[in-house]
């Protein structure tokens, strides 16, 4: 069962600004990458569906975080298909994000009452994911769909719209205030947050601070 409702999801990315959007394959790491987000500020993140018994990753993880991080609000991405987001409620999940719109995930996680984040392109898929019930709506790839300047656009006639970017968002002030000027609810942020050192292990200290201060950068830029 989840641990946060779908408003207290939504209230809390537009608090942070800022969601973690991550996958491994090794729960050690994924359980140390949760922790150092967490320990930096993060309260919302996004894993992955990405690999072979990702599930089975993502259960033990929830557990984890459960126990280690309470405030973390741990939901998943990558889902295409109402099964497999049916799985993932089962597992605890408290959102769901997709990168594409399929209206059944939608009627999967209304049942349950589970925050639904579909992937759109268009201001007509934008509108038929409110239709369906979606809070926060994903733009992806948000560089490619038109950047900062789509989302301007999209508020334009849709003023209500939750809109949140992922693929083309940088942790630095300069790439993030394009996107918070337009108006996007808050931003999903992949590898450019989770630092490695010399070897190519994940330095957890670092990421930390990266995590830390891109919440700053973030909540400067929030109106």
């Amino acid at each position: 069962m989840a641990r946060f409702t779908r408003i207290d999801v939504a209230l809390k990315m537009k608090e942070t600004g800022v969601v973690p959007v991550f996958y491994h394959k090794d729960l050690e790491v994924c359980k140390q990458i949760l922790k150092a987000c967490y320990d930096g500020g993060a309260r919302v993140f996004e894993f992955t569906n990405r690999g072979d018994y990702a599930h089975e990753v993502f259960g033990e993880l929830n557990k984890y975080a459960a126990k280690e991080t309470p405030e973390m609000i741990l939901g998943i991405g990558s889902v295409v298909d109402a099964g497999t987001t049916s799985l993932y409620i089962q597992l605890g999940a408290n959102f769901v994000v997709s990168p594409i719109l399929n209206p059944e995930m939608a009627k999967t996680c209304n049942r349950r009452k589970i925050a639904w984040s579909p992937g759109c392109g268009s201001l007509t898929e934008i509108s038929y994911a409110e239709e369906l019930g979606a809070e926060v709506v994903k733009i992806f790839p948000g560089s490619q769909v038109g950047g900062p300047s789509f989302v301007a656009a999209v508020k334009g006639p849709f003023s209500w719209s939750s809109i949140m970017p992922t693929g083309g968002v940088e942790p630095t002030e300069e790439n993030m205030k394009g996107w918070f000027d337009a108006g996007v609810h808050c931003v999903g942020m992949g590898s450019k947050l989770f630092s490695k050192d010399a070897s190519g292990n994940f330095d957890y200290a670092a990421v930390t601070a990266k995590v830390k201060e891109t919440l700053a950068i973030a909540k400067k830029l929030m109106k």
